[in-house]
Protein backbone atom coordinates (compact mmCIF):
# COMPACT_ATOMS: atom_id res chain seq x y z
CA UNK A 1 0.00 0.00 0.00
CA UNK A 2 3.13 2.09 -0.40
CA UNK A 3 2.41 5.67 -1.33
CA UNK A 4 -1.31 5.37 -0.55
CA UNK A 5 -2.93 8.19 2.08
CA UNK A 6 -5.38 7.44 4.38
CA UNK A 7 -8.19 9.77 6.06
CA UNK A 8 -7.38 11.19 9.55
CA UNK A 9 -9.52 12.83 12.15
CA UNK A 10 -7.72 15.22 14.90
CA UNK A 11 -6.55 13.19 18.07
CA UNK A 12 -8.79 12.89 20.89
CA UNK A 13 -6.22 12.85 23.22
CA UNK A 14 -3.10 14.83 23.72
CA UNK A 15 0.48 13.43 24.40
CA UNK A 16 0.82 12.69 27.39
CA UNK A 17 -2.81 11.26 27.54
CA UNK A 18 -1.13 9.09 24.39
CA UNK A 19 1.57 8.28 26.71
CA UNK A 20 -0.13 6.90 29.38
CA UNK A 21 -2.68 4.84 26.97
CA UNK A 22 0.53 3.44 25.17
CA UNK A 23 2.96 2.40 27.84
CA UNK A 24 -0.05 0.70 30.45
CA UNK A 25 0.76 -2.64 28.69
CA UNK A 26 4.27 -2.68 27.58
CA UNK A 27 6.34 -5.53 28.39
CA UNK A 28 9.77 -5.41 30.69
CA UNK A 29 12.15 -8.33 31.84
CA UNK A 30 14.19 -8.57 34.17
CA UNK A 31 16.73 -5.97 33.42
CA UNK A 32 14.85 -3.10 33.63
CA UNK A 33 15.16 -0.66 36.70
CA UNK A 34 13.21 1.95 35.33
CA UNK A 35 11.08 1.62 32.20
CA UNK A 36 9.07 4.65 30.69
CA UNK A 37 7.98 7.40 32.90
CA UNK A 38 11.09 9.40 33.20
CA UNK A 39 13.80 10.88 31.49
CA UNK A 40 15.67 8.12 30.73
CA UNK A 41 15.18 4.45 31.13
CA UNK A 42 17.52 2.95 33.35
CA UNK A 43 18.39 -0.84 32.91
CA UNK A 44 20.76 -3.54 34.52
CA UNK A 45 23.06 -5.59 31.90
CA UNK A 46 25.69 -6.44 34.71
CA UNK A 47 28.20 -3.73 34.20
CA UNK A 48 29.99 -3.73 37.54
CA UNK A 49 29.38 -0.29 39.53
CA UNK A 50 27.57 0.99 36.49
CA UNK A 51 23.38 1.22 34.90
CA UNK A 52 23.06 1.70 31.70
CA UNK A 53 20.98 5.15 30.65
CA UNK A 54 18.93 4.75 27.17
CA UNK A 55 17.25 7.39 26.12
CA UNK A 56 15.57 8.29 22.32
CA UNK A 57 14.63 11.71 21.54
CA UNK A 58 13.34 13.20 17.94
CA UNK A 59 13.73 16.68 16.16
CA UNK A 60 11.25 17.55 13.10
CA UNK A 61 11.29 20.08 10.74
CA UNK A 62 8.40 22.94 11.75
CA UNK A 63 8.23 21.81 15.11
CA UNK A 64 11.73 22.11 16.37
CA UNK A 65 13.34 24.38 13.36
CA UNK A 66 12.56 25.68 10.56
CA UNK A 67 13.62 25.23 6.71
CA UNK A 68 15.88 28.61 7.81
CA UNK A 69 17.98 27.04 10.27
CA UNK A 70 21.11 26.91 10.31
CA UNK A 71 21.73 23.02 9.76
CA UNK A 72 24.66 22.70 11.95
CA UNK A 73 22.40 24.07 14.89
CA UNK A 74 19.60 22.04 13.51
CA UNK A 75 22.04 18.52 14.02
CA UNK A 76 23.74 20.29 17.14
CA UNK A 77 20.26 20.61 18.38
CA UNK A 78 19.41 16.99 17.95
CA UNK A 79 21.79 15.19 20.35
CA UNK A 80 21.93 17.91 22.58
CA UNK A 81 18.17 17.28 23.92
CA UNK A 82 19.05 13.88 24.74
CA UNK A 83 22.03 14.69 26.69
CA UNK A 84 19.88 16.99 28.24
CA UNK A 85 17.88 13.93 29.34
CA UNK A 86 21.03 12.15 30.55
CA UNK A 87 21.77 15.46 32.40
CA UNK A 88 18.95 14.74 34.19
CA UNK A 89 19.47 11.00 35.31
CA UNK A 90 23.08 12.52 36.74
CA UNK A 91 24.37 10.20 33.99
CA UNK A 92 27.58 10.03 31.22
CA UNK A 93 26.42 9.82 28.01
CA UNK A 94 28.68 7.06 25.58
CA UNK A 95 27.16 5.98 22.49
CA UNK A 96 24.36 7.35 20.29
CA UNK A 97 22.42 6.57 17.19
CA UNK A 98 21.30 8.49 13.97
CA UNK A 99 18.41 8.27 12.38
CA UNK A 100 18.07 10.54 10.06
CA UNK A 101 14.51 10.72 7.64
CA UNK A 102 15.06 13.28 4.04
CA UNK A 103 12.14 14.19 1.76
CA UNK A 104 13.09 13.36 -1.97
CA UNK A 105 14.30 16.61 -2.88
CA UNK A 106 16.94 16.61 0.03
CA UNK A 107 20.51 18.41 -0.31
CA UNK A 108 23.31 16.16 0.53
CA UNK A 109 25.47 19.42 1.18
CA UNK A 110 22.75 20.59 3.68
CA UNK A 111 22.65 17.26 5.52
CA UNK A 112 26.42 16.94 5.75
CA UNK A 113 26.24 20.34 7.65
CA UNK A 114 23.49 18.67 10.10
CA UNK A 115 25.96 15.75 10.76
CA UNK A 116 28.70 18.32 11.26
CA UNK A 117 27.23 19.75 14.22
CA UNK A 118 26.05 16.83 15.43
CA UNK A 119 29.47 15.51 15.41
CA UNK A 120 30.93 18.63 17.04
CA UNK A 121 28.21 18.38 19.77
CA UNK A 122 29.33 14.54 20.00
CA UNK A 123 32.94 15.08 20.21
CA UNK A 124 32.67 17.66 23.56
CA UNK A 125 30.95 14.96 25.10
CA UNK A 126 32.69 12.03 24.37
CA UNK A 127 30.04 10.83 22.48
CA UNK A 128 31.22 8.01 19.99
CA UNK A 129 28.28 8.31 17.24
CA UNK A 130 27.76 4.24 16.21
CA UNK A 131 25.89 3.94 13.46
CA UNK A 132 21.82 4.49 12.28
CA UNK A 133 19.54 4.70 9.55
CA UNK A 134 18.64 6.65 6.84
CA UNK A 135 15.16 7.04 5.24
CA UNK A 136 12.11 8.80 2.94
CA UNK A 137 9.99 11.41 4.98
CA UNK A 138 7.30 12.72 2.98
CA UNK A 139 8.42 17.05 2.98
CA UNK A 140 10.37 17.46 6.03
CA UNK A 141 13.56 16.63 7.70
CA UNK A 142 13.11 14.03 11.19
CA UNK A 143 16.38 13.00 13.14
CA UNK A 144 15.80 10.57 15.82
CA UNK A 145 18.84 9.99 18.04
CA UNK A 146 18.95 6.73 20.57
CA UNK A 147 21.46 7.40 23.36
CA UNK A 148 23.08 5.29 25.24
CA UNK A 149 24.87 6.67 29.12
CA UNK A 150 25.79 5.54 32.04
CA UNK A 151 25.29 5.90 35.65
CA UNK A 152 27.03 4.91 38.87
CA UNK A 153 24.96 2.12 40.42
CA UNK A 154 22.51 3.87 43.52
CA UNK A 155 22.89 7.63 41.84
CA UNK A 156 20.55 7.93 39.41
CA UNK A 157 18.25 10.80 39.85
CA UNK A 158 14.43 10.09 39.14
CA UNK A 159 11.87 12.06 39.32
CA UNK A 160 9.75 10.39 42.46
CA UNK A 161 11.73 11.02 44.99
CA UNK A 162 10.54 14.82 46.21
CA UNK A 163 9.74 15.23 49.89
CA UNK A 164 7.61 17.46 51.83
CA UNK A 165 9.62 20.85 52.66
CA UNK A 166 12.02 20.00 49.84
CA UNK A 167 13.76 23.33 48.07
CA UNK A 168 13.11 23.67 44.79
CA UNK A 169 16.12 24.89 42.56
CA UNK A 170 16.29 25.30 38.94
CA UNK A 171 19.62 26.79 36.81
CA UNK A 172 20.00 29.33 34.52
CA UNK A 173 16.76 31.23 33.00
CA UNK A 174 13.40 30.37 31.63
CA UNK A 175 11.19 31.55 28.80
CA UNK A 176 11.99 33.25 25.45
CA UNK A 177 13.81 30.28 24.39
CA UNK A 178 12.62 30.36 21.00
CA UNK A 179 14.34 33.46 20.20
CA UNK A 180 18.08 31.50 19.98
CA UNK A 181 18.26 29.34 22.93
CA UNK A 182 16.39 26.11 21.97
CA UNK A 183 18.96 26.22 19.26
CA UNK A 184 22.48 26.55 21.19
CA UNK A 185 21.46 25.64 25.28
CA UNK A 186 24.10 23.71 26.84
CA UNK A 187 23.24 20.27 28.12
CA UNK A 188 23.91 20.22 31.99
CA UNK A 189 25.72 16.95 32.15
CA UNK A 190 28.73 18.50 34.33
CA UNK A 191 26.35 20.30 36.72
CA UNK A 192 23.75 17.52 37.60
CA UNK A 193 26.93 15.10 38.14
CA UNK A 194 28.43 17.78 40.37
CA UNK A 195 25.19 17.71 42.12
CA UNK A 196 25.08 13.83 42.36
CA UNK A 197 28.19 13.59 44.09
CA UNK A 198 27.96 16.10 45.97
CA UNK A 199 24.25 16.46 47.81
CA UNK A 200 21.49 14.11 48.05
CA UNK A 201 19.38 15.38 45.42
CA UNK A 202 16.08 14.02 45.45
CA UNK A 203 14.13 14.58 42.56
CA UNK A 204 15.25 15.97 39.07
CA UNK A 205 14.38 16.74 35.31
CA UNK A 206 15.32 18.42 32.51
CA UNK A 207 12.92 21.57 31.46
CA UNK A 208 11.87 20.94 27.97
CA UNK A 209 7.83 21.92 27.76
CA UNK A 210 8.29 24.95 30.62
CA UNK A 211 8.49 25.19 34.02
CA UNK A 212 4.72 25.15 34.99
CA UNK A 213 4.60 21.35 32.86
CA UNK A 214 7.52 19.69 33.80
CA UNK A 215 7.09 20.64 37.59
CA UNK A 216 3.89 18.53 37.47
CA UNK A 217 5.88 15.69 36.12
CA UNK A 218 7.86 15.69 39.43
CA UNK A 219 4.45 16.48 41.01
CA UNK A 220 2.91 13.71 40.27
CA UNK A 221 5.60 11.20 40.14
CA UNK A 222 6.41 11.84 43.99
CA UNK A 223 2.21 12.59 44.81
CA UNK A 224 3.14 15.75 46.25
CA UNK A 225 2.49 19.24 45.36
CA UNK A 226 4.69 22.75 44.81
CA UNK A 227 4.65 26.32 46.18
CA UNK A 228 6.17 28.68 43.31
CA UNK A 229 7.51 31.74 44.39
CA UNK A 230 7.16 34.42 41.68
CA UNK A 231 9.69 37.05 42.51
CA UNK A 232 12.44 34.30 42.85
CA UNK A 233 12.04 32.49 39.29
CA UNK A 234 14.68 33.44 36.77
CA UNK A 235 12.77 34.93 33.88
CA UNK A 236 14.96 35.49 30.88
CA UNK A 237 16.07 38.82 29.31
CA UNK A 238 14.72 37.87 25.81
CA UNK A 239 11.43 36.68 27.59
CA UNK A 240 11.06 40.54 29.03
CA UNK A 241 12.40 42.28 25.82
CA UNK A 242 9.56 40.01 23.99
CA UNK A 243 7.12 41.19 26.50
CA UNK A 244 7.96 45.01 26.60
CA UNK A 245 8.50 45.31 22.53
CA UNK A 246 5.24 42.78 21.33
CA UNK A 247 2.09 44.12 23.39
CA UNK A 248 0.25 40.84 21.71
CA UNK A 249 3.30 38.90 23.51
CA UNK A 250 2.82 36.39 26.78
CA UNK A 251 3.86 38.48 29.73
CA UNK A 252 7.43 37.45 30.55
CA UNK A 253 6.68 35.40 33.49
CA UNK A 254 4.25 33.49 31.56
CA UNK A 255 6.52 32.50 29.33
CA UNK A 256 8.82 31.53 31.44
CA UNK A 257 6.13 28.91 33.08
CA UNK A 258 5.17 27.98 29.25
CA UNK A 259 7.16 28.47 26.69
CA UNK A 260 9.45 25.56 26.60
CA UNK A 261 12.68 24.39 25.12
CA UNK A 262 14.92 26.01 28.10
CA UNK A 263 16.80 22.58 28.84
CA UNK A 264 17.95 23.69 32.27
CA UNK A 265 17.73 21.29 35.53
CA UNK A 266 14.71 21.67 37.56
CA UNK A 267 15.56 19.49 41.24
CA UNK A 268 14.40 19.74 44.61
CA UNK A 269 16.64 19.04 47.73
CA UNK A 270 15.79 19.38 51.80
CA UNK A 271 15.64 22.26 52.71
CA UNK A 272 18.65 21.95 55.01
CA UNK A 273 20.82 21.88 52.56
CA UNK A 274 19.67 25.00 50.33
CA UNK A 275 22.37 27.72 51.50
CA UNK A 276 25.52 25.72 51.68
CA UNK A 277 23.94 23.87 47.70
CA UNK A 278 24.09 27.79 46.36
CA UNK A 279 26.70 28.67 48.56
CA UNK A 280 29.12 25.41 46.94
CA UNK A 281 27.40 26.13 43.73
CA UNK A 282 28.86 29.76 43.19
CA UNK A 283 31.90 28.75 43.83
CA UNK A 284 32.12 25.65 41.39
CA UNK A 285 29.86 27.36 38.30
CA UNK A 286 30.19 31.23 39.02
CA UNK A 287 29.28 32.09 35.25
CA UNK A 288 25.48 29.81 35.93
CA UNK A 289 22.57 31.00 38.08
CA UNK A 290 20.96 28.66 40.57
CA UNK A 291 17.94 30.02 41.98
CA UNK A 292 15.76 28.68 44.85
CA UNK A 293 12.33 29.23 43.22
CA UNK A 294 9.72 27.55 46.18
CA UNK A 295 9.02 24.44 48.08
CA UNK A 296 7.75 21.15 47.92
CA UNK A 297 4.25 21.02 49.78
CA UNK A 298 1.81 18.44 50.85
CA UNK A 299 -1.18 18.01 48.54
CA UNK A 300 -1.17 18.29 44.77
CA UNK A 301 -0.74 20.98 42.16
CA UNK A 302 1.23 24.27 41.74
CA UNK A 303 0.65 27.19 43.82
CA UNK A 304 1.66 30.39 42.77
CA UNK A 305 2.65 33.03 45.48
CA UNK A 306 3.13 36.88 44.78
CA UNK A 307 2.04 40.02 46.67
CA UNK A 308 -1.60 38.92 46.27
CA UNK A 309 -1.27 36.06 47.84
CA UNK A 310 -1.24 32.42 46.99
CA UNK A 311 -3.17 30.65 43.49
CA UNK A 312 -3.43 27.80 41.85
CA UNK A 313 -1.74 27.76 38.59
CA UNK A 314 -3.28 24.94 35.59
CA UNK A 315 -1.87 26.00 32.37
CA UNK A 316 -0.10 23.41 30.85
CA UNK A 317 3.88 24.11 29.28
CA UNK A 318 4.07 22.79 26.06
CA UNK A 319 2.02 19.87 24.85
CA UNK A 320 2.06 18.05 21.70
CA UNK A 321 -1.58 17.09 20.10
CA UNK A 322 -2.89 19.56 22.55
CA UNK A 323 -6.75 20.16 21.76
Amino acid sequence: MAGKSFPRAAPDVNEFELIARLTKTLPANENVVVGAGDDCAVLDLGVPEKLILFKTDAVVEGIHFTQETPPEKIGRKALARCLSDIAAMAGTPTAALVTIALPKNFDAEFVAKIYDGLNSLAEKFGVAIVGGETTTNPERILISIALLGTVPRGKQILRDGAKIGDAIFVTGELGGSLVEKHLEFEPRIAEARWLAEHFHIHAMLDLSDGLGGDVRQILNASKVGAEILKSAVPVSRAAKLAARENSSAKPAFASALTDGEDFELLFTIASKDAVKLLDAWQKKFPKLKLSCIGKIVAGDGILIRDKRGSHQFNAPGYVHFAK
